[in-house]
């Protein structure tokens, strides 16, 4: 079953890694509490999906505070107006956390400062929030396998702007164009330092205020 968890461990994990892509991050945030969200992939473990933790320990390291705690996010507001969330999804997980954005209206909406997708599924050709993994626009023009028979239309377009959906060249499942099924291209998000890199720069930017770039 698929659920929204949220990682423990950040601090020390972010302890571990490399501190210099971090200098460029500005430390003050307009969000002084927030909450990382992400809903893991079909086949991945219990606990923190993989495509994340490295990810979400930059993040932790450059803006401690993050929420260690699993939580839906109308029941969080319900007693924090001011709490910012960061949704994020991997391969089906994206799928998920895509599927509950138009349920997000109003308060839920603006409390959602990004979404940040690997490997997704409904990856839709054409939006501005696409890029490859690194940063460029080598998958911009692809649609992933649920887009492709036509059984979801993708990512909300007022959601677009907050998004930054990250398909690999050559993964069948965000890239039905250059990939066929769960390719090898699927699972490299884990270990690729630039992915790394790029979400945790773009976390950091939307909890600033900021937008997809």
């Amino acid at each position: 079953m698929l659920s929204h968890l949220i990682f423990a461990g950040l601090v020390a994990l972010a302890a571990a890694l490399p501190t210099a892509d971090l200098e460029a991050c500005p430390a003050p945030m307009p969000c002084a509490s927030y909450t990382l969200m992400n809903t893991r992939g079909t086949t991945e473990p219990q606990g923190e999906s993989l495509g994340f933790t490295a990810i979400n320990a930059n993040v932790s390291a450059a803006r401690p505070g993050g929420k260690i705690i699993i939580n839906q996010i109308h029941s969080t507001l319900a007693t924090n107006a001011d709490e910012c969330f960061i949704l994020e999804g991997y391969s089906q997980g994206a799928t998920a956390t895509v599927d509950a954005l138009g349920n997000l209206t109003d308060a839920a909406f603006a409390a959602v400062k990004g979404v940040f997708l690997i490997g997704d599924p409904v990856h839709k050709a054409g939006l501005a929030c696409n890029v490859d993994m690194a940063g460029g626009n080598s998958t911009f023009d692809v649609d992933g396998v649920f887009i492709a028979a036509g059984l979801k239309t993708g990512i909300p377009s007022d959601w677009v702007p907050k998004t930054l959906d990250v398909c690999n060249y050559g993964d069948g499942i965000c890239d039905t164009k250059h990939g066929d099924g769960i390719t090898i291209e699927h699972i490299e998000y884990i270990m690729d330092e630039g992915v790394h890199k790029l979400g945790a720069e773009f976390i950091l930017k939307q909890l600033k205020g900021g937008s997809a770039f």
